[in-house]
Order: structure tokens, then sequence, then C-alpha cells
């Protein structure tokens, strides 16, 4: 009888070409955005002790290593500056320099690889003395309207250097509204926007703001940052903002967040991606150095995750190390 047949879901499982046939989330080259830090001047390559096998690089090495992975498939990377301590203020200035590191690469990678997508971040953290994404008022918070200002300005100079898309990670309010209405009436309506819709207050940037010099000299970042606890807040910053004119949406952090990637997935038809971010990273090297676990299998299944829970793309330090199991 029907009733009485044992199930064998293992049937499908008996043999790698069967599983291969039959897999339902795939992990290519394509979905994989290379984060890199970027420092002034000529042939520097430094260390980041807590993100094994990440470095920050002047231009010239930086071009050389995109050579390489956009020859092994990538197709993207976001670019972060390097400012020394000196360099920094309380009103994040230099970020407004349109000689400045970051526009310098942006010319640089565009005109030796054309066919590479350019993104870059927009907040003052690594430009501001006080490590905060935005300029602070008298009573020391975070002012929401001037920094939005600073913004706009700063994703202009990115424009024009010729950058394919700025990220606004600052989670300022209606930041993406303003960013967009100033490039198109500037003349970039061919700059898109990808916004970190749902960067949470974590635990887990402390190698990224080691790397680039962005730790808080007081208070936090609670003010702007979403509560980890709270999940219909992202999707009401989802919807804001679609309204605003964003053209992909950001996930912050990854891992920890799967379910916040998987709602915003099926509210929105835009592109949604993830950011595995340095601490998600650093973690499983420094298990991997321990002999825990084995890095290359634990960050391959994290990515994995990420994928499956609806994610079109991810960005990810782990992304050279990658590579070659992809």
């Amino acid at each position: 009888m029907l009733g009485s047949l044992i199930q064998r879901p293992r049937r499908n499982r008996k043999s790698t070409a069967i599983r291969a046939l039959i897999e339902e989330t795939s992990l290519r080259p394509q979905n994989l955005v290379v984060p890199c830090f970027v420092l002034p001047g000529q042939n520097r390559r430094e260390e980041i002790p807590h993100m094994p096998g990440v470095y920050r690089l002047s231009i010239d090495l930086l071009l050389k290593e995109l050579e390489a992975l956009h020859a092994q498939g990538i197709c993207a990377v976001d670019l972060f500056p390097i400012v020394s301590p000196e360099q920094k203020d309380p009103y994040g200035s230099l970020a407004l320099d349109p000689n400045g590191t970051l526009p310098e690469a942006i010319r640089t990678l565009k005109k030796e690889l054309p066919s590479l997508c350019l993104i870059t971040d927009i907040a003052l953290d690594p430009y501001t003395s006080h490590g905060h994404d935005g300029i602070l008022n008298a009573s020391g918070e975070v002012e929401n309207d001037a920094s939005v200002e600073i913004f706009t300005q700063m994703a202009l100079i990115h424009a024009e250097a010729g950058v394919d898309f700025v990220a606004p990670s600052d989670m300022m309010d209606g930041r993406v509204g303003a960013i967009r209405r100033h490039l198109d009436t500037e003349g970039f309506s061919q700059v898109g926007i990808i916004a970190y819709t749902a960067k949470y207050a974590s635990a887990l940037y402390g190698p990224f703001r080691d790397t680039v010099g962005s730790t808080l000299k007081k208070g936090d970042k609670k003010g702007y940052q979403l509560n980890p606890a709270n999940s219909r807040e992202a999707l009401r910053e989802a919807r804001l903002d679609m309204e605003e004119g964003a053209d992909m949406l950001l996930i912050k952090p990854a891992t920890f967040y799967l379910d916040i990637i998987s709602k915003i997935r099926e509210e929105t038809l835009l592109p949604v991606c993830a950011y595995h971010v340095s601490g998600e990273y650093a973690m499983i090297m420094a298990a991997h150095e321990r002999g825990i676990l084995d890095a290359t299998r634990a960050l391959l299944e994290a990515h994995t995750s990420i994928r499956r829970a609806g994610a079109d793309f991810i960005f990810s330090y782990a992304a050279k190390l990658l590579l070659p199991h992809l």
C-alpha cells in the first residue's frame, strides 16, 4: 500500500552529481564585493593585525591586486580611505577634498579597470577626530541635517571622479533622498545609491574601526544605528530608502541578521545585499588559527547562508580566500 512506503529523501543526496543537480543556492565570484582600504602615497602595504589576509594598500598596489581579482570574476569593490590622525578634525574636512585619496583612487581604477564596478563609502567616521559618522553639535550629539549636507557634497565629488555607486553608511535620516536629488541636479543621474538600510549598532565593527582609525573617542552610535532587538524598524528604513530613490538595499552585519535579510528580501524587488563585517571575518579566522575550525569551510557556509537568506551579493573580506573554492 502507498501508505506503507518509506520516504527516502537521502536518494537525492547520494552522490556529488545529484546534490549539485538540485542545489538551491549558489555562491559565485560575481556575488562578492571586496572592501578595500586605500592608503595615500605609493608602494605602501600594511598588514591588518586582526584581519589576516586583509591589507591597507596604496593605489598602485591596490590596482595590481584588483587586476588579479577582477580576472578571477570579482566585478565590484568598495573603497574606504585611510586618513592619518593629524589630518582628522571634528568636521571631517578632508572628506570634501576633490584630490583626496578616494577621488584619486576612483580616477585611477576607473581608467585602468573600466569594467570594474566602483563603490565608495559615504560617511565621516574615517575623517573625524571623534570617530562619529557625522558632525557633532554643542551637546556632543550627531547633527543629522548638517551631516547630510556634507554627504551630498561628498557624493558629488565621488561622482565627478567616476564612481558607479555611492553607499551612504551613516544612517542619518533623509540622506538617500538628499544625495539622489543633488546628484540628479548636478547631472549625475547615472550614479547609483546603495543604501545602508539596516545598519545595526553591533559589537562586530571593532576590527574595521581599528583599521581606519575611527574608534569612538566618546559616546556611541546607538542614536543613529539600529537596535539589534528590532526588525520592524529595519522594514521601515527599507521603505523610506526605497521612497527616497535607493537603487539597492544593504543589511549590516550579515550572519547575526539573516532574518532581517530575509524580511527585507520579501519587502522589495530591489537588489538586496549584505555586509559580512570585520568582526564576523575576524572571529572565524581567530578560531581557525587556534585549530577550532576550518576557516574556508566556515566562511563558505556563512556566505552560503547569507545568499540563502536572500542577499543578491555580499560585501566580504573573505573574497580572496573563497575564490579558489567557488
